[in-house]
């Protein structure tokens, strides 16, 4: 199958990009059929997912990895980004399959992709995922006027609340809007077509924006939240499948490959080393000097790197990198096929546990905790019952549902490694586990949004003013929306 994929996404590259002239008339003319195979433009967006999941800059900011030479990430100066290519890239991709299987006058031609409403239904999903990623990183951003081309160089702002719930609402009528009866999607390198699974990836991401509202919006995040799991969450771990080949290889293994930027934050090593959390063992490598050089990994082998003035002067050999189960190490030890998480059922059990305490749904909280560990010692391939057990028994790990927030807060973001944006979205949402900033930082916190391109002061002058007066200074420091 992973053959399958290479194949796929090499034809990719060869039709999309073998001309930028081809390429060009894609975008400007997307009515011509003879140039627009949409099933290619699927595997493009997703393979963008490849990179976000595996982005480096959230799990510095959550403590999960430190930099060990160049620390301007980590000290917060590099919270300017640039979103355009989320616009001009995978958004414009999706946005051109759900214009051609939705014109009559091209629907007919583009069925290589699958039938016009499962392509469609998909195309929804998918643009409400990356949607999704790109508000939680700035706020207010272009939406309802988007993806217009040149009818609309200069889109206004959406508030954020708008924008969750209009992509609520494209979450379910998507899922409704599968028929697994009709042909599935082509070029699909995350479910391989499988519609059912399509629309449990979508109920799975209503509940997860639907949670995000708990502060700001929670009579539509609990309806939305029971509603979605009513529908059918995911059953299984959904993974973003790299190859084992340069064409989509983990961006881990590639970081790794050369060089060794980054190590396993002391934060996270240092709690999971406390609580004997079997998942540390994977998460990194043994730290050279402590490896006694028997293939068995124990606690004291593994030692995280802290915050220092100068991170350089830290040698290489007194820390720990991260491990080859999410792909580092480099061409010597690293997977390069290590898939990465998208959305687990770790993340679901202890978002129905929070949901519980919230009179959300009805259940046992305490169960979906429990059922939430056991699910990510489980995807991480470390679980053995009296290890767990014993955990489970640990004071600072037994549920409380008088500490619930706490609880569930910590255990999410040890189980959303290396998950880094969605870690620092769920940190930001319920303020654990409780991280002190880097105290070598330009600020005196952890930024909790990005500031926006500077290109839209100049050329989205208006609609980025309004923006700005609407949500707050573009600082690094003015909370989102759904922050309360």
């Amino acid at each position: 199958m992973k053959a399958v994929k290479s194949i796929v996404l090499v034809t990719l590259v060869t039709v999309l990009f073998a001309s930028c002239d081809d390429f060009g008339n894609i975008n400007t003319d997307p009515n011509n059929p003879s140039q627009v195979r949409t099933e290619l433009l699927l595997t493009n967006a997703q393979k963008g997912m490849g990179d976000k999941v595996g982005a480096v800059m959230g799990t510095l900011w959550i403590q999960y990895m430190g930099e060990t030479q160049y620390t301007d990430d980590q000290e917060y100066r590099n919270v300017n980004a640039n979103f355009n290519g989320w616009y001009t890239g995978e958004l414009q991709d999706l946005q051109t399959i759900i214009d051609l299987n939705s014109n009559p006058e091209t629907a007919g031609d583009v069925l290589s992709g699958g039938s016009n409403e499962n392509q469609i239904a998909v195309a929804r999903i998918l643009k409400a995922y990356f949607y999704m990623m790109i508000t939680d990183r700035w706020g207010m951003v272009p939406y309802s006027e988007a993806l217009q081309g040149r009818e609309n160089l200069q889109p206004a702002y959406d508030a954020q609340s708008a924008i969750y719930s209009d992509l609520i609402a494209e979450l379910k009528a998507a899922a409704e809007q599968i028929d697994p009866s009709s042909a599935a999607v082509v070029g699909d390198i995350l479910f391989e077509g499988d519609m059912d699974q399509w629309a449990a990836f979508a109920n799975s991401l209503r509940a997860r924006a639907a949670l995000r509202l708990s502060e700001a919006n929670a009579s539509l995040g609990s309806t939305e939240f029971a509603d979605a799991v009513n529908d059918g969450i995911i059953q299984e771990d959904v993974m973003y499948p790299y190859l084992s080949n340069a064409d989509n290889e983990n961006p881990w293994y590639s970081r790794f490959r050369t060089r060794t930027d980054y190590a396993i934050h002391k934060t996270i090593a240092d709690t999971m080393k406390t609580l004997n959390d079997y998942r540390i063992l994977v998460y990194a490598n043994p730290a050279p000097d402590q490896d006694n050089g028997d293939s068995e990994v124990t606690f004291n082998e593994i030692v995280g790197i802290p915050f220092a003035e100068n991170a350089g002067d830290i040698p290489n050999s007194e820390i720990s990198f991260p491990g080859s189960a999410i792909g580092a190490g480099g061409p010597s030890v690293g997977q390069q096929d290590a898939p990465l998480p998208i959305i687990t059922l770790a993340e679901m059990e202890f978002a129905q546990a929070e949901a519980v305490e919230r009179g959300w749904i009805a259940g046992v909280a305490a169960d979906h905790y429990n059922a939430g560990i056991e699910a990510s010692w489980n995807q991480w391939g470390v679980f053995d019952q009296a290890n767990f057990t014993a955990y489970l028994a640990n004071p600072e790990v037994t549920y409380d549902t008088n500490t619930w927030e706490e609880q569930i807060g910590y255990q999410r973001w040890l189980a959303l490694f290396p998950n880094g944006y969605e870690a620092w979205s769920e940190w930001r949402r319920l303020g654990y586990p409780d991280l002190e900033p880097n105290e070598w930082g330009v600020l005196n916190q952890i930024p909790v949004r990005f500031t926006y391109p500077s290109s839209e002061a100049t050329n989205n002058t208006e609609n980025y003013e309004a923006a700005v007066d609407a949500q707050g200074p573009d600082a690094p420091t003015t909370n989102v929306w759904w922050d309360q």
